[in-house]
């Protein structure tokens, strides 16, 4: 009977540590960053559906598009408030950076393994990727920010510098036209239309690829909805920060046995898949309209 029990008590032991080791998620993202990015796509989105027909305005598909929201006038409208609701999420993430940096003195953000800033291992990790996608040596061990990912974010920076001031610029012309000759409206407008086109050309099929359509993400990436992945996941997609975190003992913390809820992962399904939807649509139609004209 006693080893009965005690056999009864090591298989109960044995399955809740098994249990308790079976599926831990890495939280890669808070909540708050979730909805930073959330109003970035959204404005985005916004953007590129208002801001496309204005630049292809004698294209039949920009022209129905207009019909069915009231006109040209009001698709600038929302255009413009799109464009207000981006500045703000874009100024509260600058905000965020230098708070967390120089008051709070989390100096990793600007540099190291945890810093979208660019790195000697970034160059070597562009190397090495190429010469394995080439069949000529192993996969590079990404860090927590991969190269291309940086590259999306210094995107972002670049685009609100030259798609953000010219069209600011266009919108209060009568102030800026009092420091600057009108003829830069011009060229204003010249950046602002060629920019943005590049800027939703590459959205639309690099990033989308690089996050979503690559085989070990395809269908959705679901992280950056539900903020968290399997740490099987994350070994395989970033196993230098998977390394670093298990050596250094932050893996516990910054580990959950939560699951992400049904009702989240469904409804990021559902929102991603239109969001990719809407931005191929965008890029089949303007992709026509740029070669027509």
């Amino acid at each position: 009977m006693d080893q009965n029990n005690t056999a009864i008590r090591e298989s109960q032991a044995g399955s809740d540590e098994q249990e308790n080791q079976a599926v831990r998620y890495h939280i890669r993202f808070s909540v708050g960053q979730r909805y930073l990015h959330a109003v970035l796509f959204s404005t985005f989105i916004g953007l590129a559906l208002t801001g496309l027909p204005l630049r292809f305005s004698h294209s039949f598909w920009a022209e129905r598009f207009a019909h069915v929201v009231g006109g040209f006038g009001a698709i600038l409208f929302f255009h413009k408030f799109c464009a207000v609701l981006l500045t703000v999420a874009f100024l509260t993430h600058v905000g965020n950076l230098l708070y967390r940096g120089f008051v709070k003195h989390e100096r990793s953000l600007f540099w190291g393994p945890n810093s979208l800033v660019p790195r000697a291992k970034d160059a070597e990790d562009i190397f090495q990727h190429i010469r394995w996608f080439l069949w000529l040596g192993p996969r590079p061990k990404f860090d927590r920010f991969s190269y291309w990912e940086k590259f999306d974010y210094w995107a972002v920076f670049w685009g609100m510098a030259v798609i953000g001031l010219s069209g600011y610029t266009m919108w209060f012309a009568p102030f800026f036209s009092r420091f600057i000759p009108g003829s830069w409206l011009n060229i204003a407008l010249v950046l602002h239309g060629e920019e943005a086109l590049l800027a939703v050309w590459f959205i639309f099929t690099v990033h989308f690829f690089n996050t979503h359509l690559r085989p070990e993400s395809f269908p959705m990436d679901m992280v950056i909805f539900t903020g968290k992945e399997s740490e099987e996941e994350f070994r395989h997609k970033r196993p230098e920060e998977y390394r670093r975190l298990r050596e250094t003992g932050q893996f516990q913390s910054e580990t959950t046995t939560a699951a992400p809820q049904l009702w989240l992962k469904n409804f990021a399904r559902v929102l991603g898949s239109v969001i990719v939807l809407i931005g191929f649509t965008l890029l089949v139609l303007t992709l026509i309209a740029f070669f027509r004209s």
